[in-house]
C-alpha cells in the first residue's frame, strides 16, 4: 500500500481528481441550470443522468480530444452551441414549462446536460489525459471518484437557485464566457485572426442581452 502511495499512478489518479475538482464546477453549473424545473423527485435523476454522462462523456473524449480539438472551426461550432445552451437555460427560467410531461422535461435535461458536457469536455479531456499518461484505467477510476463531487455541487447550486433565482443568470453568464473562449481557442480563429481576447465578454454579454429583451419583451406584453 505504502509503495502504491508513492507510485506514479497514484500521483496520476490525484491529478485526475483535482483537475475534476476545478474544471467539475462548469459540469454542476450545468446540471443545475437544467434541472432547475424539474419536480423534485426528478431532479435527482436529473442530476445523477446528467452526472454519469458527464463522466462517460470525459472517458470517451480522451481517447479523440487531440484529433478534434485540431479541426478547424469545430470549436467555433461547440463555442456557438455552448452560448446557445446559455441562451436557452436563462429563457426557460421564465418559462416554467407546466403543461409540459414531468418525463418529457427531464429528458430535456438530460440532453441539454449531455451536449454542454460534449461542449466543454474537448478541453477538459486533454488535461486528463495528460495527467493519466494514455492510462485509460486510470483515467475511468479517477473520474468516478469525482462523481460525488459533482452531484454534491449540482445539489448545493440547485439550492442555492431556489433561494436566489438571479444565480441562473450567472450561471448562463459563465456558459456564454466558455463558449466565447472556445471561439478565441479554435485553430481558425488563432491561423486567421489572431488573439480575439474580446469574445469571452461578448459570448457572455449575448447571453446576458438576450435574456434581459426577452424578460423586457414579455413585461411589456402583460402590461
Amino acid at each position: 500500500m505504502e509503495n502504491f502511495l508513492y507510485s506514479p499512478e497514484f500521483s496520476s489518479i490525484l491529478q485526475i481528481i483535482a483537475i475534476d475538482i476545478v474544471l467539475g464546477g462548469d459540469n454542476a453549473i450545468v446540471i443545475a441550470l437544467a434541472c432547475k424545473n424539474l419536480p423534485e423527485k426528478q431532479r435527482k435523476l436529473g442530476i445523477f443522468y446528467g452526472a454519469l454522462g458527464a463522466i462517460i462523456l470525459r472517458v470517451l473524449m480522451v481517447f479523440f480530444a487531440t484529433y478534434l480539438l485540431a479541426i478547424y472551426g469545430l470549436k467555433i461550432i461547440g463555442g456557438v452551441l455552448l452560448i446557445w445552451i446559455g441562451v436557452k437555460l436563462c429563457l426557460d427560467s421564465h418559462e416554467m414549462n407546466i403543461n409540459v410531461k414531468p418525463e418529457n422535461r427531464l429528458l430535456a435535461a438530460v440532453k441539454t446536460i449531455i451536449i454542454a458536457d460534449f461542449v466543454m469536455s474537448f478541453d477538459n479531456s486533454l488535461a486528463i489525459a495528460a495527467a493519466a499518461d494514455g492510462n485509460i484505467y486510470i483515467v475511468i477510476f479517477g473520474l468516478l471518484l469525482s462523481v460525488p463531487i459533482i452531484i454534491w455541487g449540482s445539489k448545493i447550486i440547485l439550492k442555492l437557485i431556489d433561494k436566489y433565482p438571479q444565480i441562473i443568470y450567472l450561471g448562463g453568464f459563465l456558459l456564454g464566457w466558455i463558449g466565447g473562449e472556445m471561439i478565441q481557442s479554435d485553430v481558425a480563429t488563432v491561423e486567421f485572426y489572431g488573439d480575439l481576447n474580446w469574445t469571452p465578454l461578448f459570448g457572455a454579454l449575448i447571453v446576458w442581452a438576450t435574456s434581459f429583451l426577452y424578460k423586457l419583451s414579455k413585461k411589456n406584453k402583460n402590461i
